[in-house]
C-alpha cells in the first residue's frame, strides 16, 4: 500500500507539473498577436483568445498550488486545490464551448466576406496589397477564381505555363485550363492589354488557403483547451485520491483468537 501511495503522489506530482506547463502554453498563444498577414488578422475571429489569456494565469498560478500539495503531501491543501481546478475547468468548459459554434460557421462567415469584398479591384486598398502579397507567395488568383478581378487582373495573378502548353488550341472559351494554369478571353484582358498576346493566369484561388490560415488559430485554441482538460481531469482524480486517502485506505487490523476458539479483529495500535 506504501509503494502503490508513493507512486500515486509521484504522478500526481507529474501531472501538475503538465498543468502548470499547459498554463504557460495558453499564456503564450493567448498574448501572441504577430501576423504576418494584415488581411488574414482583419479577417481572423478572435475567439477563445481571451479564454487563454484569462484561464492562463489562473492555471499556473493553481498548478503551483498543486505542485506544493503534492510535494509536500498535504492532504487539505490538496483537496482545496482539487475544488479550485475544478472551478476552473467548469468555468473554461461553459466560456470555450462557443469556439466549436464558431468554427463550424467559419466557412459560411468567411464566404459571406468573400462576396462582400468583391470585385477585388474596387476593394480597399490594404485588402488589394496583401491580397497580392498572397497570391505572389502561394500562386492563386482571386478568393473564388481570377474572375473577382474582373478586367484588372493584377500582375502577381500571371503565370508562365509549361512550353509544351503553348502550343495554339482549338479551345475558344472565356478560358481554357493548362494544368496550374488557365488562359483567360479577352473579356478579362486589361484595357492595355493586346488582343493578339495570350493572357495565362494562376488557375488556384487564393480563398482556400486563405480559410487555411483563418480556421488554425481556432484549431489550435480547441486543441490547447481540449489537451488542458484531459490534463485538469487526471489532475483532479489524482489529487483527490491522496486528499481523501483516509476514507479509501484500509486501517490495518489485527486478529485475536479467544478461549472459545472465535477470531476477532481489532486496529493495530499506532506507532506515533
Amino acid at each position: 500500500m506504501a509503494r502503490c501511495r508513493s507512486y500515486l503522489r509521484g504522478l500526481a506530482i507529474c501531472v501538475t507539473v503538465l498543468l502548470l506547463v499547459s498554463g504557460v502554453v495558453m499564456i503564450g498563444v493567448g498574448f501572441s498577436s504577430v501576423k504576418d498577414n494584415i488581411l488574414v488578422a482583419q479577417l481572423s475571429s478572435s475567439d477563445g483568445l481571451l479564454v487563454l489569456q484569462v484561464f492562463g494565469p489562473i492555471t499556473v498560478v493553481l498548478s503551483v498550488l498543486g505542485i506544493c500539495a503534492a510535494s509536500l503531501d498535504l492532504k487539505p491543501l490538496l483537496l482545496v486545490f482539487s475544488a479550485l481546478i475544478f472551478v476552473e475547468f467548469v468555468a473554461m468548459m461553459v466560456v470555450a464551448a462557443p469556439l466549436v459554434h464558431v468554427q463550424a460557421q467559419m466557412g459560411g462567415a468567411v464566404d459571406e466576406v468573400f462576396l462582400n469584398v468583391t470585385p477585388l479591384h474596387r476593394a480597399e486598398s490594404y485588402i488589394q496589397t496583401e491580397l497580392n502579397k498572397l497570391q505572389a507567395s502561394d500562386s492563386c488568383c482571386g478568393l473564388r477564381s481570377f474572375e473577382d478581378w474582373e478586367n484588372q487582373l493584377p500582375v502577381t495573378c500571371f503565370c508562365t505555363p509549361p512550353a509544351s502548353n503553348l502550343q495554339p488550341s482549338s479551345q475558344s472559351a472565356n478560358s481554357s485550363s493548362e494544368g496550374r494554369c488557365v488562359m483567360v478571353g479577352p473579356d478579362f484582358y486589361p484595357p492595355n492589354q493586346q488582343l493578339t498576346e495570350k493572357l495565362w493566369v494562376h488557375s488556384e484561388p487564393c480563398g482556400p488557403i486563405l480559410k487555411s490560415y483563418l480556421s488554425f488559430p481556432i484549431k489550435l485554441r480547441i486543441g490547447i483547451i481540449s489537451a488542458f482538460a484531459t490534463i485538469t481531469m487526471a489532475a483532479i482524480a489524482l489529487c483527490l485520491t491522496l486528499g481523501l486517502e483516509e476514507y479509501w485506505k484500509t486501517p490495518p487490523v489485527e486478529t485475536t483468537v479467544d478461549d472459545f476458539n472465535r477470531v476477532k479483529y481489532k486496529p493495530k495500535p499506532s506507532l506515533t
